[in-house]
């Protein structure tokens, strides 16, 4: 067994792939083992080609690549991923990230050495160099309708402030999928990733049923790694992402907090973006979206097609 299995999802970004996979390679010290599952998520055939002939010449013993012919979004290219895995710890990790320091190592020894922790995840910076939001609170009605300030305000013990810079381990809620390691069996108990999920909030989710459901399961923010996101290579920012974030959002609320906190969020959004449209027509999706309910039907996931080999 690996202390850590390393799953990274390439798709249609094979140059961060490889810049991710080499910055892992030179920042791990030999003091853990570690294995790559790499699992290409139905990309175009010419960027799968590139990736491929770019392992192909690492000739790494522990690097495993495997491709999907059908593109089944964050959680469930991970969950693909995770059934070549051998490691004690999952750590997922965003192809358009590079580390500064040794993170696998980091994080490993803090989950090894801290009793009640079950998820961690080094600190966040972007390609200038600053500091990033590393951590979230539990989605909620009340973090929706009130906003994350509020509720930092109001209880900080309990929701420490997100924008701030920390120097030591800090117990949170909620880590960003752009680097989540978590003990393997605490993940395997809770059923890993729900795949009804095609893109966002995934992570959440996560965090939510491991502390619900696992004794010591708490999350945790290790700043002492650092690592840098170049957010978004895989999925730009357009008018679909946006409805699958907030399909995604309406999705996990229900799930978590029940059908009257959905129904309530739901049309406050509906009403917020019918006046938002009036001013901003290319929010009329928005509304129609939350109008319908925003249901998974609607989701990128069920558009995705089987893609050549």
């Amino acid at each position: 067994m690996k202390d850590i299995s390393v799953i990274l999802i390439n798709y249609n970004s094979s140059t961060f792939t490889i810049d991710c996979i080499k910055s892992i390679l030179e920042q791990t010290s030999s003091s853990i083992s570690y294995e790559f599952i790499v699992v290409d998520n139905a990309s175009e055939i010419e960027d799968y080609t590139v990736l491929k002939k770019s392992i192909d010449q690492l000739r790494l013993p522990n690097l495993k690549l495997v491709r999907s012919k059908y593109n089944t979004g964050f959680g469930g290219g991970n969950m693909y991923g995770i059934q070549f895995a051998n490691g004690k710890y999952y750590a997922f990790v965003n192809n358009d990230t590079v580390l500064q320091n040794d993170c696998l190592a980091i994080t490993f020894n803090f989950l090894e050495n801290t009793l009640d922790a079950a998820i961690c995840c080094p600190q966040q910076y972007n390609e200038k160099d600053e500091v990033q939001k590393s951590f979230d609170h539990f989605l909620s009605l009340r973090r929706e309708l009130f906003g994350r300030k509020i509720l930092e305000k109001m209880n900080p013990s309990k929701f420490p402030k997100r924008r701030k810079t920390y120097s030591n381990p800090i117990k949170v809620q909620s880590v960003p999928g752009s680097f989540l390691v978590v003990e393997a069996d605490a993940f395997n108990k809770v059923g890993g990733f729900d795949t009804n999920i095609f893109l966002y909030y995934e992570e959440t989710d996560l965090c939510y049923r491991i502390a619900k459901n696992i004794k010591n399961g708490d999350c945790f923010l290790v700043p002492e790694g650092r690592y840098t996101h170049f957010k978004g290579q895989s999925t730009g920012k357009n008018i679909a992402i946006k409805k699958e974030l907030k399909i995604s959002l309406l999705y996990v609320l229900r799930k978590n907090s029940g059908y009257l906190a959905y129904e309530i969020l739901r049309w406050w959004l509906t009403t917020k973006f019918f006046f938002k449209c009036i001013f901003k027509p290319k929010n009329f999706q928005l509304f129609i979206l939350f109008l319908k309910g925003a249901p998974l039907s609607l989701s990128l996931k069920q558009k995705q097609t089987i893609a050549e080999q």
